[in-house]
């Protein structure tokens, strides 16, 4: 069971190596905003929040699944049941029944470090874009707005430190660059949309950050899930250079994204201030 680690550490130790999140810790264990828990691995949609409810087990529960989203499998400790995301067979928890918290007397007790939560009644599929373009709270302002992203989360990817907090990245010590995760609705935009706005949003012909702000952790990135991204990018990239502009963004596979510290998550929204060196 994970007592102490880095949200990152935990998801890829629940999510890859079946641990379990220490009770009560979790980001939505006691969350009751209407919406829909989505698989954090694959992005699908595994459980409408109408299905959850208060066990006081330490860990979210919820009396039912949507259709099809959820493959039951014997536990390796030969008495429970493990419950994985159909689609990506990713570690979710273990269900239980008999114990008559609600009428369909079912409980799914699922880690938080499992799910990703957007405020979306109907949403069934995600997809995901990771960016950065100088300082994430700009680029993350503006692509929350963006019509059909459902989710953004802020942090750091690309370096070699394993768990890095800001002080460290803004030394410039780790590789790793201020990055924005995208998540959106693939029925409401796609992944060239997407793009396209974010080099709207930002200067990607900057070769040592953007605006004021200088230095490897500030750089233009685009980091690509597949061959299919990054054709995407490849292709809007070489657009953008036949109309003379000199693109220095950087194109690179995906690695640990490593969320930042709560504060910096949704920064303006919480503060009030506006982007100072992005917009459109």
């Amino acid at each position: 069971m994970l007592k102490t680690a880095s949200l990152a550490t935990t998801i890829l130790q629940v999510v890859c190596d079946k641990a379990t999140e220490y009770p009560f810790t979790g980001e939505y264990q006691n969350k009751d905003q209407p919406g829909t828990y989505l698989c954090r691995q694959c992005g699908h949609a595994l459980f409408r929040a109408k299905m959850k409810f208060h066990s006081s087990c330490g860990w979210p529960s919820f009396d039912d699944v949507i259709t099809n989203s959820i493959t039951k499998k014997p536990d390796a400790d030969g008495h429970r049941t493990e419950i994985v995301c159909t689609y990506c067979d990713s570690h979710l928890g273990h269900v239980f029944t008999g114990e008559g918290f609600t009428i369909k007397n079912t409980r799914h007790c699922v880690n938080s470090a499992s799910l990703d939560f957007v405020d979306d009644l109907q949403i069934n599929n995600t997809e995901e874009a990771i960016v950065a373009g100088g300082c994430f709270w700009g680029v993350e302002y503006f692509l929350k707005q963006f019509p059909g992203v459902v989710k953004t989360e802020v942090g750091y990817t690309g370096g070699h430190k394993h768990n890095p907090s800001y002080n460290e990245v803004c030394s410039g010590s780790t590789g790793h660059i201020e990055a924005v995760r995208v998540v959106y609705d693939p029925n409401k935009t796609s992944y060239e949309k997407v793009l396209h706005y974010f080099f709207e949003i930002h200067n990607p012909t900057q070769a040592d950050g953007q605006g004021p702000d200088r230095g490897e952790q500030y750089l233009s990135a685009v980091f690509y899930y597949d061959d299919v991204q990054k054709n995407t990018v490849t292709t809007v990239i070489n657009q953008l250079k036949q109309q003379g502009q000199n693109i220095i963004t950087r194109v690179l596979p995906v690695s640990t994204f490593w969320p930042a510290e709560a504060y910096h998550q949704n920064y303006y929204e919480k503060t009030g201030g506006k982007p100072y060196c992005h917009g459109v």
